[in-house]
């Protein structure tokens, strides 16, 4: 299944089930990419995990690591909680981490995408420490012949750029997704990948409407009910010459399914 000449994917964690059901899931609604969530490969039953995954007949375009910490119920909670930032929790992510780096090799896959947590320049001695565990994990990656990307929305646009240049290191990339922009009432998503074009590997497709009241959460929303101009904005992808997958996300509603499914027939619409 294609958007022009994009392959369509979805973000495995979307449909809310074991593998076997978002196999189940993917071929109702025509789909062979997935960017697949892998810390149920790093624990008691890791193995029987990456079987099941392994059974299925898919092109995984990325994997993703989440940390048991994070906090997402306000914009302060994960402020605080997300990433690699909290020092409490430091050694334990690293390791979850490197775990991931390892399931990405065996499964074949380039890509490894993760939530870093928020940059704060405004706080010397943390940008410091969090330039410095971006860079080991992107080592890390890097040796494995592996490409961490870092997920958009907590900076503008124009912040993770700056980010981006100053770490100038070739295993970092960028998952961009045009909703979390709108979530974290932050850049333009049409203007934020222009600006981010050089290092766009993977896009997430999701939408969302800004908040009317600052300092909390947006409104994730159907793709094409929102604010990211899905048209614009899958044009702007094709202006800066993007080659990969579109990998639909759906992280509220009581109908991830039949959402899923609407946004991957837009998106072959649009293709068409």
């Amino acid at each position: 299944m294609k958007c022009k000449n994009w392959p369509i994917g979805v973000c495995s964690w979307s449909l809310q089930t074991d593998v076997n059901g978002v196999a189940d899931a993917m071929n109702k609604i025509g789909i062979e990419h997935v960017h697949l969530g892998v810390r149920g490969a790093l624990g008691a039953d890791g193995n029987d995990f990456l079987s099941a995954v392994q059974n299925q007949n898919w092109t995984i375009s990325a994997t993703m690591i989440d940390f048991p910490q994070e906090d997402y119920s306000t914009l302060d909670s994960i402020k605080v909680t997300g990433g690699i930032g909290p020092d409490e929790y430091w050694e334990q992510n690293q390791e979850l981490f490197l775990g991931a780096t390892d399931v990405t090799v065996k499964l074949g896959v380039k890509y490894l995408s993760m939530h870093a947590g928020f940059i704060d320049e405004n706080d010397v001695a943390y940008a410091e420490k969090f330039y410095e565990r971006i860079r080991s994990l992107a080592d890390a990656a890097g040796e494995k012949n592996i490409m961490l990307l870092l997920e958009t929305g907590q900076e503008t646009a124009e912040e993770l750029r700056n980010f981006l240049k100053e770490l100038d290191h070739p295993a970092i990339g960028v998952n961009f997704d045009p909703a979390n922009m709108i979530l974290y009432n932050k850049s333009n998503p049409i203007e934020a990948i222009r600006v981010l074009a050089p290092w766009v590997k993977h896009i997430h497709v999701k939408d969302a409407n800004r908040t009317t009241q600052p300092g909390t959460w947006g409104a994730e929303v159907p793709w094409g009910d929102g604010q990211v101009q899905t048209e614009t904005f899958l044009n702007a992808l094709g202006e800066i010459g993007y080659d990969g997958t579109l990998a639909i996300e759906r992280e509220a509603g009581d109908n991830r399914f039949g959402d899923v499914k609407l946004a991957a027939e837009k998106l072959v619409s649009f293709g068409g």
